[in-house]
C-alpha cells in the first residue's frame, strides 16, 4: 500500500452563477452560449487557453456533416451557428457553397459535398471567445474541476483549481462538457469508460512543397465512402489508450511527439522545405468516459421516433443515418442538477463514434444549456417545454420536420 498524507481542506466559495459549464470544447460552448441567451448567469471553466478542446487544442480541425448526406441538413441551431462562424473569415479546404448559399435547397443531392468544413483552429477560438463574451459568459481560462462534492443527488459545488489556487463554484445547474464525464465521475454518478481503448493520433500542422496542410497521422476520421477497397487502417503503435490516467495520457503525448518527428525528417528526405508548423497542445484521445444516463441510445435506433427528442445527428461515416437524440441520453437520475453535454452522453459503444464529434457536441451542448437554464432537476424537467424554447432558437426536434 502506498503512503498517504490525510489533508483536511476549508475551500472558500469565490463563484456562484445560475449555471456552471465545466469544458470548453464545442459541447461547452454551446451549452453555455444557449444558457447565457436565456438570461442566466454563466461561468464556463476551461483547463487550457483556448477554446474549442480536441477540434482547436487538439487540431482535429474538420467541423462534420450536419447533413445527412442525402441532400437534407439535419442539425440546426448552435451547430449551424457555429459551422458557419468557423469559416467566416477563413477556410482550411473547398467550402461546401451548396449550403452556405441560401435558396440551393432544392439543388441538394447526394452527390453534393455534405455540409462540413475545415477550418482554422487559432481564429475559431478567439471567434467563440468574443461570441461567449458578447453574451455575457464568464471564462475561467487554466481553470480545472478537481472535484464535485454532492449530497441528496445534488452537486453542491465545484472544486477547482487554477493560478489563484483551490477555490468552490456554487450553481444552480452544472454541465459537465469535460469530454472524460469528469464531473459526473467525481460527483458519483455512474459513468462508464469506452472499453476499446483509443489508438494513437498524431496530427498536426505542416507547410512544404504542397504548401500548409493538415497532416492527419495515425487515427484518422475518414467517411467510409472514402477509403476505396484497398484502404488499411494503419495504427502508429499498438497499444491502445483509456486516457483516464495521468501518466498514461503523458506518454501519449510522448510517442505522438515521437511519430510526428520520424514522419517529418521521413518526408524531408524527399522535401527539404517541409517543417511542422503546429502540434496538438492537449492529447487526441476521441473516447474515454461517458454518463450512465436513464437512457441509452442505440446505433440501431436510427430513424427512430423518441417523443423526448432534442435534437437530431447524422453519421459523418455514411450517408443515410439520422437519429433522434432523446433528452433522457443528457442526465442520470443520480444526480439531479447535473447534465452532460459532448462526447460523453448515453450511448452504446458502437454509436460513440458516431456521437463524439463537433456536430453532435453542438447538438446535445445547446439541448443541455437550455435545460440548465430552465431547471435544477433535470429528472422533473417538462421536455415539451425545453422543446419548445430548443425551436424557438431554430432547432429542429423530429426527423418528420425536415
Amino acid at each position: 500500500m502506498s503512503e498517504k498524507i490525510f489533508e483536511r481542506l476549508e475551500t472558500s466559495v469565490l463563484y456562484e452563477c445560475d449555471v456552471l459549464v465545466c469544458g470548453g470544447g464545442f459541447g461547452g460552448i454551446s451549452a453555455a452560449l444557449a444558457a447565457a441567451r436565456e438570461g442566466k448567469r454563466v461561468i464556463l471553466l476551461e483547463r487550457g487557453f483556448m477554446l474549442g478542446g480536441l477540434a482547436t487544442a487538439g487540431l482535429v480541425t474538420i467541423f462534420l456533416a450536419i447533413c445527412d448526406g442525402k441532400g437534407k441538413q439535419v442539425s440546426f441551431g448552435i451547430a449551424e451557428e457555429l459551422l458557419r462562424l468557423s469559416v467566416s473569415i477563413h477556410s482550411e479546404g473547398p467550402l461546401c457553397e451548396n449550403w452556405l448559399k441560401a435558396g440551393n435547397e432544392e439543388k441538394r443531392t447526394e452527390k453534393d459535398r455534405r455540409f462540413e468544413s475545415e477550418f482554422n483552429a487559432q481564429i475559431f477560438a478567439i471567434q467563440a471567445e468574443k461570441l461567449l463574451e458578447e453574451n455575457g459568459v464568464k471564462l475561467l481560462y487554466g481553470t480545472y474541476a478537481v472535484a464535485a462534492p454532492a449530497a441528496n443527488e445534488r452537486i453542491q459545488a465545484v472544486i477547482a483549481e487554477n493560478k489563484s489556487g483551490r477555490f468552490a463554484i456554487k450553481a444552480n445547474a452544472y454541465v459537465d462538457a469535460t469530454g472524460d464525464c469528469d464531473l459526473a465521475y467525481f460527483s458519483g454518478t455512474p459513468t462508464e469508460k469506452f472499453q476499446q481503448g483509443n489508438v494513437l493520433a498524431a496530427w498536426y500542422y505542416r507547410y512544404g512543397k504542397e504548401g500548409f496542410k493538415l497532416k492527419a497521422l495515425g487515427c484518422a476520421d475518414i467517411p467510409e465512402e472514402e477509403k476505396g477497397p484497398d484502404y488499411r487502417e494503419k495504427h502508429l503503435v499498438s497499444r491502445r489508450f483509456t486516457g483516464l490516467d495521468g501518466e498514461e495520457v503523458s506518454e501519449f503525448m510522448s510517442l505522438a511527439h515521437e511519430k510526428i518527428l520520424e514522419d517529418v525528417l521521413k518526408i524531408r528526405e524527399s522535401d527539404p522545405t517541409y517543417v511542422p508548423t503546429t502540434i496538438a497542445t492537449v492529447p487526441q484521445l476521441r473516447m474515454t468516459r461517458k454518463i450512465g444516463g436513464e437512457y441509452t441510445l442505440s446505433v440501431l435506433e436510427q430513424h427512430t421516433y423518441f417523443e423526448d427528442s432534442i435534437g437530431m445527428v447524422s453519421d459523418w461515416k455514411h450517408r443515410g443515418p439520422v437519429w433522434e437524440v432523446p433528452f433522457r441520453t443528457l442526465y442520470s437520475a443520480k444526480m439531479k442538477n447535473l447534465i452532460c453535454a459532448g462526447r460523453i452522453t448515453s450511448v452504446t459503444e458502437a454509436l460513440w463514434d458516431v456521437m463524439r464529434v463537433i456536430p453532435c457536441c453542438c447538438v446535445t451542448g445547446q439541448a443541455a444549456g437550455t435545460a440548465a437554464a430552465l431547471t435544477d432537476d433535470f429528472t422533473s424537467l417538462d421536455v415539451s417545454f425545453l422543446q419548445a424554447r430548443l425551436k424557438e432558437r431554430g432547432v429542429r426536434i423530429h426527423e418528420t420536420e425536415l
